[in-house]
């Protein structure tokens, strides 16, 4: 299969492009970029942003200020008709041109995580601005205008592209693994949600509607605090594994999940924040999985501990009765491998019980099928029990190997 050269592909995306580095410095450029900033690439690489496009203004507090949330969250960041003055080349007329332009920063990541690139994708919107500025002159002034006419054409050709592009991305986030969502104003009204959040909160119908009550479950969790605090103090909220109650259909019990989280403040070209950006992973499954893997490696703590303290005692008893070492050796042997035998039928039994029946067979069947007889109700007995029992039963059985029935060749054993 062929592979695409995506160099080729960047230099010629139809819209303008350009990398920088942490230091906010030039790594790349496409075609597109050049000819919106009146820039080679050769000028570029290797320069800080703001050496080149110096702007002391809103405009260039605006960019910085992307640029340091990219940076600082790792996170992507849109501006919209932000003002940003462009010097023109001495060849026309030197000086500077006001443009405005809309831009969307996204981060590179490292293999740790860290931001290492920032992608700005930005398209030209002067024309759009300007035509609007045109549409509120007087009617006098604008009779003549027939090349303004004909350039709005153009203008309004170039808003249809920037839409089907806007298309683009919105189902791309509708379609997103994480569930995100837009809310607008003071009272958290949704004006977007993708599948994801749907599917998070039930496949209701919240578009329009304030979260108050849209999700009245969540009151008193703490999310609408956190909101709040967003929407009047600009300021990115989130939590990783916060836990939350929700109805995910009428009429049923609220459902514990447990989700990641970040609510982040959408400014408008002033600053002022108008809504929180919603979005986040659903991580209910890990979460239980990891809460899962907690009880049982507690667990696992525990029964080891019981199993060194059986060990311990097994190895003292068979000391201080020893005849010799060789016995002793023989007889801590026989121990241990009883114990081994009963954490191997509870552990067919996932920890849970064991039959007695099967212990008494466990302890005899060594010695031959025809060598002993059980009759009576195979008791079930707790993971402790069974364990002293298969130790006694041993016992048992080796005396009865070295001193009774089993001791000669036609001896028999009876168990009830």
């Amino acid at each position: 299969m062929q592979v695409p050269d995506f160099q080729a592909i960047f230099d010629n995306l139809p819209s303008a492009h350009m990398v920088l580095d942490r230091d906010l410095k030039f790594v790349a450029a496409n075609n597109a970029y050049e000819r919106a900033t009146l820039r080679s690439r050769d000028e570029l690489i290797g320069r800080n942003i703001f050496e080149q496009f110096p702007n002391e203004g809103e405009g260039g507090k605006r960019l910085a200020a992307s640029f340091n949330r990219v940076l600082e969250t790792g996170k992507p960041d849109t501006l919209a008709y932000i003002p940003y003055d462009i010097p023109r080349p001495e060849s026309q007329g030197g000086g500077f041109e006001t443009r405005y332009w809309t831009a969307s920063h996204a981060p590179v990541l490292d293999e740790e995580g860290a931001v290492a690139f920032i992608i700005q994708n930005t398209v030209d919107v002067t024309d759009i601005v300007r035509l609007r500025e045109a549409a509120s002159l007087p009617f006098s002034v604008r009779s003549g205008a027939s090349e303004l006419i004909e350039h709005a054409r153009e203008v309004e050709q170039a808003h249809r592209e920037l839409l089907a592009e806007s298309d683009d991305f919105r189902r791309l986030f509708q379609q997103a693994p994480g569930f995100c969502a837009i809310l607008s104003g003071p009272e958290h009204v949704f004006t977007f949600t993708n599948d994801a959040y749907l599917k998070l909160v039930g496949r209701r119908d919240i578009i329009g509607m304030p979260v108050r009550e849209a999700l009245p479950e969540i009151e008193g969790q703490g999310f609408l605090e956190l909101l709040d605090e967003v929407h009047t103090q600009g300021r990115e909220r989130g939590a990783t594994g916060a836990p939350v109650l929700l109805q995910r259909d009428f009429g049923l019990e609220l459902e514990q999940r447990y989700v990641d989280f970040s609510y982040a403040p959408i400014r408008d070209r002033e600053g002022k924040v108008t809504g929180v950006f919603v979005q986040g992973m659903d991580r209910t499954e890990a979460t239980l999985a990891e809460k899962r893997q907690a009880l049982l490696l507690a667990e696992l703590n525990h029964r080891v501990k019981n199993t060194l303290a059986t060990v311990q005692s097994i190895a003292s008893q068979t000391l201080r009765a020893a005849r010799d070492m060789p016995s002793a050796r023989r007889d801590f042997e026989g121990r241990i491998m009883a114990l081994s035998r009963a954490h191997n039928l509870l552990s067919e039994r996932q920890w849970s019980d064991a039959g007695i029946r099967t212990l008494v067979e466990n302890a005899l069947s060594a010695y031959g099928p025809g060598r002993y007889d059980t009759n009576g109700h195979d008791i079930r007995l707790s993971p402790k029990a069974a364990i002293a029992v298969a130790m006694v039963l041993h016992e048992l059985a080796t005396n009865a190997a070295k001193y009774g029935a089993l001791s000669g060749d036609k001896g028999k054993v009876r168990v009830a």
